[in-house]
């Protein structure tokens, strides 16, 4: 009896003031996300596309919500120092990694690639690229699961002036 209080009265309590003072995002305790099978990165293409193992297969994926500077790109005018370094930064990180996916509304897009967020021990990734100011927010509704918090990631990496946002000044 004292358990199932607990749960059910303390628990969301917590999670009320969790989300309240900001150590919790609603987007967070999303109950209808679920995340994929494990899979391992075969690498990464660019800042927000990764390619993975899926049943012996390679499928592309691309990183819903964000979007890295080029570097990659058959013109090379529009390939940036910091689209290299995001690039760097995601085969770092995820390369011979295993993830989770999590899916929003639409399953690929128009180039075929899945679409997705991706997950490295527990953490999204799409966020991680956005706190480093590696990213940022590039929504194609219906796909806005997290929008709200990904632009609130965005707007601190701004504050901090980190990754792309390092030498802009921004007025809150």
């Amino acid at each position: 009896m004292k358990k199932r209080l607990i749960r059910g009265l303390i628990l969301p309590l917590l999670l009320i003031l969790g989300t309240y003072i900001g150590i919790i995002s609603i987007d967070d305790l999303n109950p209808l996300a679920e995340q994929s099978d494990p899979y391992q990165v075969v690498r990464a293409v660019d800042g927000d596309t990764i390619i993975v193992d899926m049943d012996g297969a390679n499928e592309r994926i691309r990183l819903i919500g964000i979007d890295t500077p080029e570097s990659v790109h058959s013109d090379e005018k529009r390939n940036t120092e910091y689209g290299r370094i995001a690039a760097e930064f995601t085969a770092n990180q995820l390369e011979s990694k295993t993830v989770t996916l999590e899916y929003d509304v639409e399953e690929r897009d128009q180039y075929d690639r899945i679409l997705a967020y991706v997950y490295l021990d527990g953490k999204m990734f799409n966020k991680t690229l956005l706190e480093e100011g590696l990213a940022k927010v590039t929504t194609y509704p219906p796909n806005v699961r997290y929008a709200d918090s990904f632009v609130k990631l965005q707007k601190q990496a701004q504050k901090d002036r980190k990754g792309i946002w390092a030498d802009m000044a921004f007025e809150e």
